[in-house]
């Protein structure tokens, strides 16, 4: 037998037990001890879940110093006392106030339709003597009026020339025809503006095939999804992938890109079952380029082989996310990590946590870290990159020096959020730091996550695409219309141009082809200023 002398806090008393029941409690409390980190990491779940479902999707929150204004506070936020009132005009028996400018504007080119309205010959009597009254004065009303897609048919005559004289003395008669353009589809009745049309309306608008074969009808024109897909990729296969090609050689001649990945779902991919996993890469140039692209590559998979043979002669420094498959990359090849990502996993840690624990959390301390490095970037984002590294050098080393030493100092359970988030950043450090090497490199990978939404939000619509073929040809059109909005070029302008003037040049001749990439397009595709859907790539540094 063995004595163990377990001391109450109220009492001394002396228990004596079998070593059975010894090994049974010591048992018990492992137990007891795994069920409630168990309990825990469930709660954390459970506080993640009801978050993510119910909760804001920003990142920002109450401990970040700044709370969204609502009913309350919303006067004592947008209050600003320097804004002086705005100026009164005086006009005879009131004062008016000057019209303040707003965010709707229209075009000073639209047509105007103007109507007059009269009052009937046998009410312009005047009613005190009769006499017929004179126009003195008229109020415009002006409204905006839309008109839906309308069709013309578009039809070229092109005349043949003989000479009489020749004609009349007998000799050979030369004949002489108007040169003909060449269609965007040859033998076919599509234009370039109905391509263009069909294109945005289904890669930027996110209207499938199917809803605008259904418009047409409804408009009187029998257009079957299989015409319209005919020529999207007859279009895209002939005109739009050697353009895709030269953008991808321009991209792989710079030195500082981003990429990122996301899923899609191929029904007829060789040696893969409908329901499996394919992926659509994106690849786009950073922040230091007048002339940005971004390009879509479609792969069955999600290896590491795929960037590197996409990316091959590529020289220089990639932004990604924590995904192993881009730490494989080639030597030449610089990846820079990306701190939204590692921010994002300390705010997810301090969101499982009970709102009583959050304050002076580790995951709190972590997060203070991350908004550190974050603020003095936004201090920065105006220097030019040589005076960016210098500063970087004097003000976010020294945060991520200590960052790191507080990391290793940390001893949290690994399963835990902020085990996870700690252990995510400790794993990934070696590429976070990475930023620091060049002022042209930016600390998030955020740009590459603002270009591949669009297709995430256009996947919603068409769900899955049928064929290799036709992912490829996705990539392809996305590339195209995301590069042109870029460059601050409506897409459909932009196409329409493409479709016109492609199929009479030689794309094999660089520069004839150069003629065709965005920032060489005419000024008629561009986009008024103050009216891009997306702000130009200055404005996204």
């Amino acid at each position: 037998m063995k004595n163990v002398h377990e001391t109450a806090k109220e009492s001394a008393e002396v228990v004596t037990i079998s070593r059975t029941e010894y090994n049974e409690y010591l048992s018990l409390k492992t137990q007891n001890a795994e069920l409630s980190r168990q309990v825990e990491w469930f709660l954390e779940q459970l506080r993640l879940a009801r978050q993510k479902r119910f909760g804001s999707s920003s990142e920002q929150s109450k401990y970040d110093g700044w709370e969204q204004p609502n009913l309350f506070n919303e006067a004592e936020v947008f209050a600003d006392e320097a804004v002086p009132e705005p100026e009164l005009t005086d006009v005879k028996k009131y004062v008016r106030r000057k019209r303040r400018e707003t965010k709707d504007s229209l075009p000073e080119n639209l047509p105007v339709e103007t109507t007059e309205h009269f009052l009937p010959e046998n009410e312009r009597n005047c009613p005190v003597c009769n006499d017929e009254m004179q126009i003195i004065g008229k109020t415009v009303q002006r409204r905006l009026k839309l008109i839906p897609a309308s069709a013309v048919i578009l039809e070229d005559i092109y005349y043949t020339y003989a000479c009489r004289t020749c004609e009349k003395t007998g000799t050979n008669v030369p004949v002489i025809r108007t040169p003909q353009r060449n269609n965007v589809i040859k033998g076919s009745f599509a234009s370039p503006e109905a391509v263009a049309h069909i294109i945005t309306q289904k890669f930027v608008m996110g209207a499938p095939l199917y809803r605008q074969e259904q418009a047409f009808l409804r408009q009187g024109l029998k257009l079957s999804r299989q015409t319209l897909s005919n020529w999207v990729l007859k279009s895209t296969e002939d005109w739009l992938e050697p353009i895709y090609r030269e953008l991808h050689r321009r991209l792989c001649a710079r030195q500082v890109l981003h990429g990122d990945e996301t899923t899609l779902q191929v029904l007829r991919e060789p040696g893969k079952s409908a329901q499996s996993k394919s992926y659509m890469w994106l690849y786009r140039t950073s922040g230091d380029t007048g002339q940005p692209i971004i390009l879509y590559e479609y792969q069955p998979d999600r290896k590491a082989q795929r960037p590197a043979e996409f990316l091959k002669g590529f020289s220089g420094y990639l932004h990604a996310d924590g995904y192993s498959g881009y730490h494989n990359l080639p030597s030449q090849i610089t990846v820079v990590g990306c701190w939204a990502h590692a921010r994002r996993k300390f705010d997810e840690a301090l969101k499982a946590l009970p709102e009583k624990d959050r304050e002076g959390s580790l995951a709190l301390r972590g997060k203070h870290y991350c908004d550190m490095l974050f603020d003095i970037e936004k201090q920065l984002a105006a220097y030019p990159s040589e005076r960016r590294y210098e500063k970087r050098q004097e003000l976010a080393k020294p945060v991520l020096d200590a960052f790191s030493t507080w990391l290793r100092a940390q001893k949290t359970a690994p399963k835990s959020a902020i085990g996870k988030a700690i252990y995510y950043l400790q794993e990934q450090w070696p590429w976070l730091k990475n930023y620091l090497l060049d002022g042209r490199l930016e600390i998030s990978n955020n740009r590459a996550e603002r270009s591949i939404k669009p297709f995430v939000i256009d996947r919603k619509n068409f769900l899955f695409a049928n064929t290799p073929k036709g992912a490829q040809g996705s990539a392809v059109m996305f590339s195209l219309i995301e590069t042109a909005k870029e460059n601050g070029l409506d897409p459909y302008r932009f196409l329409s141009y493409v479709f016109d003037a492609a199929p009479n040049m030689n794309l094999s001749d660089q520069k004839q082809l150069a003629q065709l990439l965005p920032w060489n397009a005419p000024e008629t595709c561009k986009v008024p200023p103050g009216l891009n859907e997306r702000s130009p790539h200055e404005k996204a540094k």
